[in-house]
């Protein structure tokens, strides 16, 4: 069946707003899913994805699962709240409930709505951008060992540890992460092959969550990781032309497009 755009009854448990493709593109090929960093919503992104006017391309905005407590206001992905040594709120707090919430979205696009693995595409800012790789990669290939034993296993430290398994994963459009470096609990099992998901991952140059070792790691899992460095302090969401420039040359490689093909064609492979 053609995809289609989920609705609330898709996903009764979960917050999300969706935006169809630009009016100019009847065509229904993509679907982005945003995930917010800590302490956001998915209000703001609602109107990114309005913004972004990607071709062919619906976008999903869902909200975190979690509350932050004490009427700080605003929600988060982890599956606790943890303090760094600084004070802060260390975003790499267990992933659990949300990479539930993502395998729900994504397992509801395919089975429910029609979409291909190929066809979704994950964006994530700081904490989100974790998930994108944890959660996104997990509500495809499922849990447990891969044939072969060829798998992404977590360290069992308690930050969301699960099992990946890289042979049976599809590939899926794509993975955008701002400032979000890959969860703690995220590795490659030994022999397991890279993950072939292609990434874009992207940071300051000065006190960015995700420096060149860190990119390293997610080096470790996929095999094709692109990065760009802002020429500024810290991550967040792009501020100028010039820093989106990468994001939007990365998503136009790998969005797809019915533009100019016989209705009634079929994909081939």
């Amino acid at each position: 069946m053609p995809p289609r755009l989920p609705t609330s009854s898709d996903f009764p448990n979960i917050t999300f707003t969706s935006t169809p493709p630009p009016p100019t593109t009847p065509h229904l090929s993509n679907i982005l899913l945003l995930l917010h960093g800590l302490g956001d919503s998915h209000a703001p992104y609602t109107s990114l994805g309005k913004q972004l006017n990607l071709p062919e391309t619906a976008v999903l905005s869902i909200r975190a699962p979690n509350p932050l407590p004490f009427d700080i206001g605003g929600f988060h992905w982890g599956d606790d709240v943890i303090f760094d040594a600084g004070g802060g709120l260390d975003p790499d707090a267990g992933f659990k409930k949300a990479a539930e919430v993502l395998r729900e979205v994504v397992a509801g696009l395919i089975e429910k709505c029609g979409w291909k693995e190929r066809e979704i595409l994950l964006w994530g800012v700081g904490q989100g951008g974790m998930v994108a790789f944890l959660a996104g990669l997990q509500v495809v290939a499922g849990e447990g060992e891969g044939e072969g034993g060829a798998a992404v296993k977590g360290s069992g430290s308690g930050k969301g540890s699960a099992g990946y398994s890289s042979k049976a994963l599809p590939e899926l459009g794509g993975i955008v992460s701002l400032g979000g470096p890959l969860p703690s609990g995220m590795a490659l099992g030994s022999g397991a092959k890279k993950l072939r998901t292609p990434v874009l991952v992207c940071g300051g140059t000065v006190e960015s969550q995700v420096p060149d070792e860190k990119i390293q790691r997610v080096e470790s899992c996929f095999e094709f990781v692109e990065k760009a460095r802002w020429r500024r302090k810290r991550d967040g969401m792009p501020r100028s032309r010039d820093e989106m420039l990468p994001i939007m040359k990365f998503l136009a490689r790998r969005l797809r497009s019915k533009a100019g093909v016989p209705e009634g064609s079929v994909e081939a492979g």
